[in-house]
């Protein structure tokens, strides 16, 4: 598709200060798990089955990094393919906190930490956002910190 024939709904002005997002149920299958593994992070614990029951996690689990594709997935899903989005700057942290399984399902809570006008470019709005990922249990397997940047809402566009 491309982006100059998309329906934008979602602006920086629609992601204020203190707003929080609850969204995505992504079932994770070991069938993505030994792929993702294979292609990308080929570590035996993410790939044999008894290769995992020896290791820290006592069973196939998948790579953080699949687990952070997984995410990006569901906040494209949710909301920002339909927004204005002008990519990002980085990541200032992240952390994996507990394992991920195949048969888990995981969504996404979305806080934003801050938001304002980018000081150089007042057409484009910073957002600092928090992303926990979290499993069926509610237990946090994943955390995010970083900025997006996003096009302000044209002047006398309604809301």
């Amino acid at each position: 598709m491309s982006t100059t024939a998309r329906t934008i709904r979602f602006w920086w002005e629609d992601f204020p200060a203190g707003s929080v997002r609850e969204f995505g149920a992504k079932q994770v299958t070991r069938d993505a798990v030994i792929a993702f593994a294979a292609e990308f992070d080929p570590q035996p614990f993410h790939l044999d089955d008894e290769a995992a029951e020896a290791s820290l996690f006592g069973r196939l689990s998948a790579s953080g990094w699949h687990t952070c594709a997984m995410t990006m997935r569901m906040i494209c899903d949710d909301h920002l393919l339909d927004a204005a989005s002008l990519g990002s700057p980085g990541i200032d942290s992240l952390r994996w906190t507990k394992p991920v399984y195949p048969g888990d399902t995981l969504s996404v809570r979305l806080e934003v930490l801050e938001a304002r006008p980018m000081g150089s470019r007042p057409e484009v709005g910073l957002l600092r956002q928090r992303w926990q990922v979290l499993n069926q249990q509610r237990e946090v397997v994943m955390t995010m910190e970083g900025w997006g940047m996003i096009r302000r809402r044209p002047t006398g566009e309604a809301a």
